[in-house]
């Protein structure tokens, strides 16, 4: 593939609701422009984007693909995004390396979550958007339905740039709105032919055109409120310009299994689709945090960031970068900013699915990867030393579906901790920790087929089997009133005996752990034993009472006690502190206390009340609710972590995808009798 300028670059996230023919559009697209000599298909798992065994597996994309080509002098770059939420976390990376946002819609089902959702990603990326309705010849698709949702979803801004024309329920010819020209594709290759009657309906779709031009310019704007008649230059300008600006989000359609519609598209995005060079140069700061204005010139110095990540075992660490400005090559000298190490680069590449191709460099706009980057991971900027600068990373999900790993064969728990850091490489969306307290490793994710999608990973990649539960709950235990005990530790033995005599007084107070005090007088315990008798109740802390559970929010004051000039130790003082412990914690009314988090949904107004009563079922209490904006609501709650492991898969399935939330521990309370009850039995019979 040849070596382009920014300013004929275009770099597409392809995105949409899962199923709407992401893929397939890719395929049919890269075929009509010569980069494969045959259409894979999804069911056969042999298409370029869905290369992962997983994705071959499951015949859905589970990570961004990248795929060139090259259309009318210009080289596209598409970025093929998963439709499934467990795997935002690679939309938003398609996002981020993307100037425009290509919404794949399917003509039988419409508007969907996945469509609001990636609109709404291109809006926060600031991105152009195109909007493609797929799959015209299935049963059920109904091209004119699906453009009145587009329009009462996302307003005058939708523009109908091709559509279709039905005879006896088929969808063969494709009139192009902005030419005026209609296209026949049922001999397989399109025919111009003469324009269909296509009565009211011609009015309507030009009156469409006509709003959506009026809104990209005042003068405009003026001219047909006015009632005057806009000029073809001004229709056709207008829409180029609106759709570069982001004022105008252009309708094209059309079959990709059956290949009709997309000659006109690929022109069409060609045409319309802003350059790497029109959308300017991007926003970085310096070492200072000061604003830098970045240009897309290959001739600047340097800057590029890491949007996509590869650590595949066998074939190595492949990094994904967009160059924002100058050009990444094997000559270059540049830096990680986030690590400050250098970065050497071995070789340049092009990925058109998994596919790797030797170039000498990458330019500014453009999209490519560099294999085994020794310390750069995902979100990180590579620039040159001599100009510091600091580009923004990729924004990620937060993960919210929380699981314990159990190992399938014991001592595999290295080799899943090193898998699992491998894949938190290529996947930030996935969070590992260790729980000290409960000893178990915890994986987290967007949801349940994220999860097994890494399960599955681990398995094929790095030969490790795992299977996932409930994470336990990190209880703690205390006391609610004050009591005064004796610990006596006293052992006679041939020669030395042992003996420490101590009193001590144990009361509720607000601490994470043990507050140890001492009002001794008269030397009956000498102040060298002082120590032990700490020591020897921060040990007992660990074990509370009732369940075994750590012990928090305890006073402990030495006040008396006695001991034996010749048979006391540190060890026997140690040994009576804990007798102590034994005999006057279950005296001093021990309570369980289980872990609160706080919890923000957000969530569509009309799922607000279904939203409450879970939070009220899973014995949460509701703080307050406030408008979110767009129809939403963002519900503020405190409820038991107990409750809330499941959370995520409620959330999902109550409001199709569209509500999010997050939840963080704030503090310990009481459990109610019953819970606690249940707990301390458990505990009793493990």
């Amino acid at each position: 593939m040849n070596q382009y300028l920014a300013k004929n670059i275009i770099n597409i996230a392809v995105a949409g609701h899962s199923g709407s023919g992401k893929t397939s559009l890719i395929e049919a697209m890269l075929y009509l422009a010569g980069v494969s000599d045959r259409r894979g298909k999804v069911s056969e798992g042999n298409t370029i984007c869905d290369n992962d065994p997983e994705e071959i597996k499951r015949q859905t994309s589970v990570s961004t693909a990248v795929a060139p080509f090259e259309w009318k002098n210009k080289k596209i770059n598409l970025l093929d995004a998963p439709g499934l939420f467990d795997f935002e976390g690679s939309m938003c990376e398609a996002m981020r390396a993307a100037d425009t946002a290509l919404v794949v819609l399917a003509g039988k089902s419409g508007v969907s979550v996945g469509t609001e959702k990636a609109m709404a990603a291109a809006d926060k990326r600031n991105l152009s958007k195109i909007v493609f309705v797929n799959g015209l010849c299935d049963e059920g698709s109904d091209f004119y339905g699906v453009f009145e949702e587009l329009k009462a979803s996302f307003g005058p801004a939708i523009c109908p740039v091709v559509v279709p024309f039905f005879e006896d329920g088929k969808a063969d010819k494709y009139i192009n709105m902005l030419e005026y020209k209609c296209y026949d594709y049922s001999g397989g290759k399109p025919v111009q032919v003469p324009m269909p009657d296509m009565g009211a309906r011609l009015e309507g779709l030009r009156t469409a055109i006509y709003e959506a031009v009026a809104e990209t310019d005042e003068e405009l704007f003026e001219k047909y409120f006015s009632g005057e008649e806009f000029t073809p230059e001004e229709v056709i300008l207008g829409v180029s310009h609106g759709v570069k600006s982001g004022t105008i989000i252009p309708v094209f359609c059309g079959d990709a299994l059956l290949m009709r519609g997309m000659e006109q598209f690929m022109d069409g995005i060609s045409w319309l689709a802003p350059s790497a060079l029109d959308k300017a140069g991007e926003m970085a700061v310096d070492t200072d945090g000061n604003p830098v204005e970045l240009q897309v010139n290959e001739d600047a110095t340097t800057a590029a960031i890491v949007f996509k990540t590869i650590a595949d075992p066998f074939i190595g660490k492949l990094s994904y970068i967009k160059v924002i400005s100058g050009k990444v090559s094997t000559e270059s000298n540049l830096m990680n900013m986030r690590t400050g190490a250098q970065e050497r680069i071995g070789k340049t590449v092009m990925m058109t699915g998994k596919k790797q191709s030797d170039v000498k460099y990458i330019g500014a706009g453009d999209i490519g990867a560099i294999p085994k980057l020794q310390s750069a991971i995902t979100g990180d900027t590579i620039c040159t030393p001599v100009r510091k600068v600091l580009l923004d990373g990729v924004e990620y999900p937060t993960p919210t579906l929380k699981m314990a790993i159990v190992p399938k064969n014991k001592g595999d728990e290295e080799k899943i901790a090193q898998g699992i850091l491998r894949l938190c490489e290529e996947d930030p969306t996935i969070k590992f920790e260790t729980n000290n307290e409960t000893h178990q490793m915890l994986l987290s994710g967007l949801g349940e087929q994220h999860l097994d999608v890494i399960v599955s990973k681990l398995k094929s990649k790095f030969g490790v089997e795992i299977k996932l539960e409930s994470p336990r709950v990190a209880y703690r235990e205390t006391i609610r009133k004050k009591v005064s005990v004796q610990g006596r530790h006293k052992k006679q033995t041939g020669g030395h005996g042992q003996f420490g005599d101590v009193w001590i007084e144990f009361s509720p107070c607000d601490s994470d752990s043990l507050e140890f005090g001492e009002r001794v007088v008269g030397g009956s315990v000498p102040k060298g034993f002082f120590p032990a008798v700490e020591k020897g109740l921060r040990e007992c802390i660990l074990k509370g009472p009732l369940a075994g559970y750590p012990v928090v929010g305890l006073s402990a004051v030495l006040y008396d006690g006695s001991y034996h000039p010749v048979d006391s130790s540190e060890m026997s003082f140690k040994l009576a502190a804990a007798e102590a412990y034994k005999n006057g914690m279950p005296q001093a009314s021990p309570v369980l206390l289980e872990p609160i988090g706080y919890l923000k949904a957000t969530v569509p107004d009309a799922n607000m009340g279904d939203i409450m009563g879970e939070v009220n079922k899973r014995r949460g209490r509701v703080l307050g609710m406030t408008p979110a904006g767009h129809g939403y609501q963002t519900v503020e709650a405190e409820a038991p972590e107990a409750e809330m492991h499941d959370f995520c898969t409620y959330v999902r399935q109550i409001t199709q995808g569209r509500g999010h939330f997050t939840f963080e521990f704030v503090r310990y309370e009481e459990a109610p009798s019953n819970i606690a009850d249940k707990v301390i039995a458990e505990a009793k019979n493990n």
